[in-house]
This record gives C-alpha cells, structure tokens and sequence, in this order.
C-alpha cells in the first residue's frame, strides 16, 4: 500500500480525543504484523483507548524511534466543506481531519514497515502510537513506562509533527494549572459584607498578567520562537449563579508554557506568593477565604543542541541546512526528559493546516516524507 491509501484509511476512523482509539490501533497493528513487525499494545483502564510500540529489524538492539500520536481534534462548531472523516483529493492536497496532525506521518511510517519487510535492517526501526495526545500528551505515559523497563531505550527519536520536513530541535513546555477561588456569599444588597469569589479570581488573573509583563520586558529570549519567551495565558474563568447572589466559588484555568532556561515552578512561586498577600488581609473577617491551585496537566520543553548527533543524522536525511523551533508542544520533551533519548521534531505538513475545518496535506509533503523514512531504512540496513 502507498502512504496515502494508508492514511485514507486511517482518517476513516474518527479518533477525536474523547473518543476511543482502538479500533485504529487494531488497524495498525494488524498492518505492522502483516509487515513482519513485532507489535505490542498498551491499552488504557478501559480498554477502548491504547497506545501501540513496534520493532521490525533485529531483535535486542536499540534503534531509531518514530513517534505520533493517533487522536485528532474536534470538528464540531468548524465549517467544513467536505467529508472531514473521508479522505478526499483535489489539486495535490488530501483533505480531512487529521491529514496534517498527524496522521499523514503516521501513514508514512507504516508504509516504510511494510519496505522495511523486504529490507535486511541491521539497526531496528521502531514506531510509537499515542493517544490522547491533543489533550497535553496524556496517553503516551504508560508507553514511556514501558520503555522505562526495557533493558536499552531508542538511540534517536523522530517526532512526526507537521514542520514541513524542517527539523525542529525545541518547543516549550506546558504547565496547566485550575484555580479555585473562594469567598462568602450573600444576598447582592448586602455585597460589602461578604467575599464576592469572582472579585479574587480577577484579582489572580491581574497577578498572572503581571506575572507575564515581567517576564515579557526583561526575561529569558530565545529568539528561535515566533514569541521569544515564556507566556503565561489565562483561558477560561467561571463562576456566580445568579446576578443577586454575591458568588462563594470561581474557578479560571491558565498556562504557563515555558523556555528550556525556565522553570515554571519558580514562575508558580511568585505567583502563589501573590495570592497569600490577596488573602492575608482578609482572613480575619473570612477565615473560610482561599486561593487553591492545582497542576491539571505538565510536560516539560524539548531543547535538544544543535549539535546533537540526532540533529545531524535527521538533517541529512532531509537534506536541511539548518534547524527551526515549533510554538506547539510535543511527546518529544517526555521522550528526553524521561528516557533520555535524543529527539528532534520533523514531519509533513504544516501546522497551519492543523485543527482547521478543510484540514489538509499535500501529496508532495507525504512525498518528501516517504523519501526521508526510505532514505532512513537505507541507513538502518548499513547499520547505526
């Protein structure tokens, strides 16, 4: 099969990240095997989402990993043109959901198996499935466990995000963060004497945007990234029942995403220390008053050096002269952080398309791609 046959069936399976996953794992797995692939997988609590890891190449050694992630965003609410489940082509783009983040690696990748299967690789090939990835790179935990416990980890990782092929040696972390705000409520003719909830919370939201105009003037700059340093953003606040009803409760959710040289939980310090001083003067009259943080979701930055040996071998796979930095955030921060393991960031396609009603991809980016995967199973037959 051609990558883009492959990918028309993957986007025929509606894996937005709420949904299960499963039955496009099966799929791929039953692919792999059919490729000579030694398949595992690794499903959820429930059983209806999963990760998948695959090898083909000699058994026992560490090889080159490809990573994706098999959830796609919503379509609802966005005005699509065409089938966003169905794979349709026009003018050298494949249209539909998940054509560009990133299904349209992952068809790419599958189809170097089923090469890889009349190659004698002296180096493994390996492929990492994920899921609930859309949702702050949830699912590719227990996969990272896995490896964890393997006796060797990948030499390098390819994260197959769209970048049109460029390589991407860094992204930001992410540090998601719920607050609840708590006041005393009353009837709203007799507002001054209790503690109206929604009146903290914009409080907070007044400290984070502080927070993020001192970071803006005078922090740490990478100039690789569209916006050169750490952002704090404040996404949704709610809170009150009815307008006569002085609120107990009011929640808002922000996020910090951060440069390699910056650590969100100093960033977070500051910022709680600022919510003690909101409280400690009215603690007396309102004992029950309270600002609660919680980390909903983290993962950490990718920073891999330009002169990592990764950065080289991918470069001259594509045949790059130089690297770039994606605003987005990847599994790739996990796969060093957590293993070690030497990552970059490359794949077809361009975010631009991505989360997108008429969401597409070239035929010339999957292309490129399968001539970058066929050039890298040469390099696996000669041995890493």
């Amino acid at each position: 099969m051609t990558s883009a046959e492959i990918l028309r069936d993957l986007i025929a399976f509606p894996t937005i990240s709420v949904d299960p996953n499963r039955a496009l794992i099966d799929h791929c797995a039953d692919l792999l095997t059919e490729a000579g692939a030694e398949v595992q997988i690794i499903e959820d609590e429930t059983g209806k989402k999963a990760n998948l890891y695959a090898t083909i190449g000699p058994r026992g050694r560490a090889g080159v990993l490809l990573s994706g992630h098999t959830d796609v965003v919503p379509v609802a609410g966005q005005n699509w043109t065409r089938p966003a489940f169905e794979m349709t082509e026009a003018a050298g783009k494949l249209y539909g959901r998940g054509t560009t983040d990133m299904k349209g690696f992952i068809a790419c990748a599958i189809a170097a198996f089923q090469s890889a299967k009349r190659r004698a690789l002296q180096t493994p090939l390996h492929l990492a499935l994920s899921y609930d990835e859309e949702l702050g790179c949830l699912g590719v935990h227990s996969l990272i466990d896995m490896l964890a416990a393997a006796p060797f980890v990948p030499l390098f990782c390819i994260v197959g995000e769209p970048t049109n092929l460029a390589v991407a040696s860094g992204h930001k972390g992410k540090t998601a963060l719920r607050v609840t705000c708590t006041g005393r409520e009353s009837h709203s003719a007799l507002a001054p004497t209790a503690l109206n909830a929604i009146h903290l919370a914009v409080e907070m939201v007044a400290v984070i945007r502080a927070e993020q105009g001192a970071i803006a003037a005078s922090g740490t700059r990478d100039t690789d990234y569209d916006v050169a340093y750490t952002t704090l953003h404040v996404g949704k606040i709610e809170g009150g029942v009815a307008l006569n009803i002085v609120p107990n409760t009011c929640t808002l959710a922000f996020e910090i995403r951060n440069l390699v040289t910056d650590d969100p939980h100093e960033i977070l310090e500051r910022i709680y220390a600022k919510a003690e001083a909101i409280l400690a003067p009215l603690r007396g009259d309102f004992p029950e008053a309270d600002i609660a943080f919680e980390i909903t979701n983290t993962y950490p930055p990718l920073g891999t050096p330009e002169s990592a040996e990764v950065v080289g071998f991918v470069k001259s796979l594509t045949g790059a002269n130089g690297t770039i930095k994606v605003a987005f955030g990847t599994e790739g921060g996990l796969f060093h952080a957590k293993l070690g393991v030497p990552t970059v960031v490359c794949g077809p396609g361009s975010m631009e398309q991505g989360h997108k009603p008429d969401e597409f991809i070239s035929r010339d980016q999957m292309d490129k791609c399968d001539a970058m995967l066929a050039e890298l199973l040469t390099r696996l037959q000669e041995g890493l």
